[in-house]
Formats: C-alpha cells, sequence, structure tokens
C-alpha cells in the first residue's frame, strides 16, 4: 500500500510541477495547437502534455516499480511510442510511420515477454486460441486500444479523466490479486494523468498530444492483456471491454459512420461522442463528468454481473452501445433541426 501511495504522489508531482515548464517552452517554440472544424479551443495551445505524463510515469516505475520481464518490456514499447509521439507533436509523422512503430512496440511486448491474449475463455464457446491467431488478435487489440485513447482525446479533460477512470480500475483489480507489478504501472500512470489534469481539464493550458494519448493507449493495452491472462477474475474478457468501455465504443461508432457513409474510417470529422454531446448544448466539463459517470456505471454493472458470464455480459453491453448510439444520433437530429429552424 505504501508503494503504491508513494508512486501515485511522486507521478503526480513529476507530471503537475513539469508543465509550466513546458508550456514555457512551447509557446516560445510555436509548438502549438491550431484551432480548426474538428477542435474547440480557439487559441493556439501547447501540445506536448504528454512530457510531463510519461516523465511522471516512467520515473515512478523507475524509482517505485517491480522490473518483471513484463514491465520492462511495456516499459521498452512505451519508450519507443514516446519518441514518436514526441515528433508527431512538433513536426508531424506520417501515418504510416506511425503504425510501423506501434507495430514495432507491439511486438517487443508480444514475443520478448510473451504477454497475448491465449483464450477468450469461453465466449462465443472459444477457449484456447492457436499460436498464430492469438498473436495476430493480440496485435489487433494492442493497436486498437492504443489509438482509441487518441480518438477520444479532442475536448478538455476527457482522455485524461477516462484514462484515470480506467487505471484505477484496473489498478485495484491488480492489487486485490497479487499482481503488485501491473498495480504499481497503473498507479503510476492515474498520477502522472492526475497531475495533468490541472492544466487540462478546465480551460486547457496544454494538451497531451500523441505523445500523452499514445503511450497512454500502448500501456492500457498491455494492462487489458494481462488482466485477461491472469485467469483471476471471473468474465475477465466482458470485464476487460466494460473498462475500456468509452474508446472502444466511440472507435466503433465512428469508424461504422464512417464506412456507411462511405468515406475512409481514418478521415477526420466530428461524429465523436464528445462532438455530438458538446453540439447538444453540454460544456466540456459536463461532457467529461457524463461520459466518466456512464463508464463507470458499465463497469459496476460487468463486476456486479460477473457471474452471467463472458457471452451474456457482451451482448448487454453491446446492445447498451447500440441503443446509446441511436439515442445520440435521435437526438443530434432534432438539435440541428431546432438550429436551422
Amino acid at each position: 500500500m505504501i508503494e503504491s501511495i508513494l508512486i501515485f504522489f511522486w507521478a503526480l508531482l513529476i507530471s503537475m510541477f513539469s508543465i509550466p515548464t513546458i508550456i514555457s517552452v512551447a509557446h516560445s517554440k510555436r509548438i502549438l495547437d491550431e484551432p480548426d472544424f474538428r477542435k474547440f479551443h480557439d487559441i493556439n495551445t501547447p501540445r506536448l502534455g504528454g512530457l510531463a505524463i510519461f516523465a511522471g510515469f516512467m520515473t515512478g516505475v523507475a524509482i517505485f516499480g517491480q522490473m518483471s520481464l513484463g514491465i520492462q518490456q511495456l516499459l521498452a514499447g512505451s519508450l519507443i511510442i514516446f519518441f514518436v509521439g514526441v515528433k508527431d507533436d512538433i513536426n508531424g509523422v506520417s501515418v504510416f510511420k506511425k503504425f510501423f512503430v506501434q507495430v514495432l512496440a507491439a511486438g517487443i511486448v508480444l514475443f520478448y515477454a510473451d504477454i497475448r491474449i491465449s483464450s477468450f475463455q469461453g465466449f462465443l464457446g472459444i477457449y484456447d486460441l492457436d499460436v498464430g491467431m492469438s498473436y495476430a488478435f493480440s496485435f489487433l487489440v494492442i493497436l486498437c486500444i492504443t489509438n482509441a485513447v487518441n480518438l477520444i482525446d479532442g475536448v478538455d479533460g476527457l482522455a485524461g479523466s477516462i484514462v484515470v477512470v480506467i487505471c484505477t480500475t484496473f489498478g485495484t483489480f491488480f492489487y486485490l490479486y497479487g499482481e503488485a507489478s501491473y498495480a504499481y504501472v497503473c498507479f503510476a500512470l492515474t498520477g502522472a494523468m492526475v497531475g495533468f489534469l490541472r492544466y487540462n481539464l478546465l480551460n486547457a493550458r496544454v494538451f497531451m498530444g500523441d505523445t500523452g494519448a499514445l503511450v497512454s493507449g500502448f500501456i492500457i493495452s498491455i494492462l487489458a492483456i494481462h488482466f485477461i491472462e491472469m485467469d483471476k477474475v471471473a468474465s475477465a474478457p466482458a470485464l476487460a471491454i466494460s473498462i475500456l468501455f468509452i474508446p472502444i465504443f466511440d472507435t466503433i461508432r465512428v469508424f461504422t459512420i464512417r464506412v456507411y457513409r462511405g468515406v475512409s474510417p481514418f478521415m477526420p470529422d466530428r461524429n465523436h461522442v464528445h462532438h455530438y454531446l458538446c453540439d447538444l448544448g453540454l460544456t466540456h466539463l459536463q461532457v467529461v463528468v457524463t461520459l466518466s459517470v456512464v463508464n463507470i456505471a458499465v463497469i459496476s454493472f460487468a463486476i456486479f454481473f460477473a457471474h452471467l458470464g463472458n457471452s451474456i455480459l457482451l451482448v448487454i453491453i453491446g446492445l447498451f452501445a447500440v441503443m446509446s448510439s441511436v439515442l445520440l444520433e435521435v437526438l443530434i437530429k432534432k438539435r440541428r433541426r431546432q438550429v436551422n429552424v
């Protein structure tokens, strides 16, 4: 418990006290995020907050964490993604290069630490996966979750708050089930993100950028895989998806809309959940609170009904996601008709 508290506050303080300097340097070097049609800020804002998040997280784990093989490879993969994220926030990086680096980081964790999903634990009647399918599916999971966190980073404090919810939940489970090394990773990222939110939640003075979002997403993807594979929690796959509900829901929803409309699923637009909620009149803080509460509610539901099993839980969560998406479409169309009138 003492180590968990120490790692949380160390990461928080390093992150929080690093950001004013980062903001100053970003302004002096003109490393700023400029407003466009998808964004809500109307002034140029520094986007290097991920530097502070990474500094708090990495130093916290290095000083207070436990260096198992899996944690070492997780940190190595995070470091690779960190560098490409910094370059992207400063000069921009092609989609191909970002994808290549993510594949490289995923490969380090999969092949050197053997952290992969080896079983569906009865979902759709599937248990053990063959080795090839296990690696392929795990690659897909890491890439999807890594980018899903980046996709929800569109409203002040949203991505950071959702990461705090996710890591606090995973960290609590890891701590209770004797996985201290992974619990420390969770609490380090939580602390670093809370320190960052001091400057991002209300009237953001800095954004986490690709550096913060991609590193956080990569770390969370590895935590989710280990959570499923430790085989100590009932209905672990369904519970992992419930913990990641908002990023997964938003990503699948947006990609589905884009494909349905005949455009590239990677084409930026204003169809994210946070865009819709803001267009419905919610403030940034209200959007953050609403989506955080929804994520916590889905997690609580999955924990309480874990005895139902993976298949039933995932069907219920899927139905809730579909109904929520339909409701959002109905509300936004009604709102736009009122505005046009």
